[in-house]
C-alpha cells in the first residue's frame, strides 16, 4: 500500500515494507535509488594459482526495501579483443594468442546465495549466459521480484566461468581468463508484484537427466507462483543422432512435473545463433577475411550453428511456468526429466520458484 504526499501536508512518500517488515507498523520513508557494485573488473582465471580460479564471490547489501525496480548490469571483457590491443599485449613467442586471453565460448553464471552445486543447498541463479568467442558482452537483467523476496542484509553473489587454458597458446591463451563487472541498481518504492517468497529448487550440472523430486513448502497467503527453469546442454559425448557433440548439439525432450503431475514438455533449442554474426573485415595487417563482430575469435560456422538452448555471446532466457498447481500453502514437489543424456554429456540446470500473494 502506498501513501503520497499531498498539498495539505508534508508527509513524505512511504510504502508498506512488505517482505522487509519489522512489524505490523513498519512504515518508512522511501530512500533514493542507489547502486551497489559486486564486481569491478574482477578477473576470473583458468589456472588454479589464480586468485579467482573459475569463480569469484562478493557481497551484495540489500537495504531500504522493498523495491519498485531492481536491475543487474553485467559487463564482460577479454584481452582477446579488440584485435588492435594485441600491439600492447602480443602473443608470447611461438604462441598465437595473448597469454591472458580466452578465445572460447564458456558458461557464464551469476548465482545469489550460492549453496554449492551438485549436492549442496541450491543457489538462486539470477542469469545464465554464454561468453562470446573472445569478445565483450553487456546485458541488463530485471531481478525485481527476486530482490523483493529476500530479507535485507548481505547476500553473496557468485560469478562462475569455467575458463580453460591452452598451455601451448595455439587455440587459446596459455593463462586465459575474463574480466567481470556487475552492479545492482535498486529503486526503493512500491513493489510491482506482491512477492511472498523466492525458493531455489535446483542448481546443478546433470549428467543423467533423472533426478528425484525436490520438496519445498509454500508460505501462507500464496495465490500464484512462477517457475523459472534455466537449462543449457553441453559436453563432448558422441551421439550419431546429433550433428555435433552431445549434449551441445542435441535436441532433447525436457519434462517438468508439479506435485508429480505433468506440468510441461518441451525441447529447449536455439536456432537464432546466426543473428550473432555480423561479418566484419579483420584489421589491415592482422588477418585476411572476415570475423563475427559479436564473437570475434570464433569460426563463423561455429558461431552460427544452432545449439541446445544457447548461443555464444548471448543470455539464455528462462523457461517460465505460471502454475495453478502450486497455489496453496504447505508442502509440494518439483521434478524434471531430460530424455536421453549420453555419457560424457551434461545439462546445466537451475530452477527457482517465486510465490506471490493476492
Amino acid at each position: 500500500m502506498a501513501a503520497l504526499a499531498s498539498a495539505c501536508g508534508n508527509r513524505p512518500l512511504t510504502v508498506d515494507a512488505g517482505p522487509f517488515d519489522a512489524g505490523s507498523d513498519a512504515w518508512r520513508v522511501i530512500a533514493a535509488p542507489y547502486d551497489t557494485a559486486a564486481f569491478t573488473q574482477v578477473r576470473i582465471g583458468s589456472l588454479q594459482t589464480d586468485e579467482h580460479f573459475h569463480t569469484a564471490t562478493a557481497p551484495l547489501e540489500l537495504k531500504d526495501g522493498p523495491y519498485a525496480q531492481a536491475t543487474l548490469t553485467v559487463d564482460l571483457t577479454s584481452s582477446c579483443y579488440p584485435f588492435e590491443g594485441w600491439a600492447a599485449n602480443p602473443p608470447p613467442s611461438g604462441q598465437r594468442w595473448p597469454a591472458d586471453c580466452d578465445a572460447f565460448d564458456r558458461n557464464f553464471e551469476l548465482v545469489l546465495d550460492p549453496g554449492g552445486q551438485d549436492g549442496g543447498t541450491p543457489g538462486i541463479e539470477l542469469v545464465r549466459a554464454i561468453t562470446p568467442f573472445g569478445g565483450p558482452l553487456h546485458f541488463d537483467v530485471d531481478v525485481t521480484d527476486v530482490m523483493n523476496g529476500l530479507r535485507p542484509g548481505l547476500h553473496p553473489l557468485s560469478v562462475t566461468i569455467p575458463t580453460y587454458s591452452d598451455a601451448a597458446g595455439m587455440v587459446s591463451g596459455s593463462r586465459g581468463g575474463w574480466f567481470v563487472s556487475a552492479r545492482l541498481r535498486l529503486v526503493p518504492g512500491l513493489p510491482p508484484r506482491p512477492v511472498l517468497a523466492v525458493i531455489p529448487l535446483v542448481d546443478r550440472n546433470d549428467t543423467t537427466g533423472m533426478e528425484p523430486a525436490v520438496s519445498f513448502t509454500l508460505p501462507p497467503g500464496v495465490a500464484s507462483t512462477r517457475l523459472e527453469y534455466r537449462v543449457t546442454g553441453h559436453g563432448g559425448a558422441n551421439d550419431p543422432a546429433c550433428f555435433g557433440p552431445a549434449e551441445e548439439f542435441c535436441q532433447r525432450e525436457h519434462q517438468l512435473f508439479a506435485d508429480e503431475s505433468s506440468l510441461d514438455t518441451f525441447t529447449p533449442w536455439r536456432n537464432d545463433c546466426d543473428q550473432l554474426c555480423t561479418l566484419t573485415p579483420f584489421p589491415t595487417g592482422f588477418a585476411t577475411g572476415t570475423y563475427c563482430l559479436e564473437n570475434p575469435c570464433g569460426a563463423v560456422q561455429s558461431v552460427r550453428a544452432p545449439r541446445a538452448n544457447w548461443c555464444p555471446g548471448s543470455v539464455t532466457l528462462p523457461v517460465l511456468e505460471d502454475s495453478t498447481r502450486w497455489h496453496s500453502a504447505g508442502p509440494h514437489t518439483f521434478r524434471y526429466r531430460v530424455i536421453t543424456v549420453k555419457p560424457g554429456g551434461v545439462w546445466r540446470v537451475s530452477a527457482v520458484l517465486i510465490a506471490y500473494g493476492s
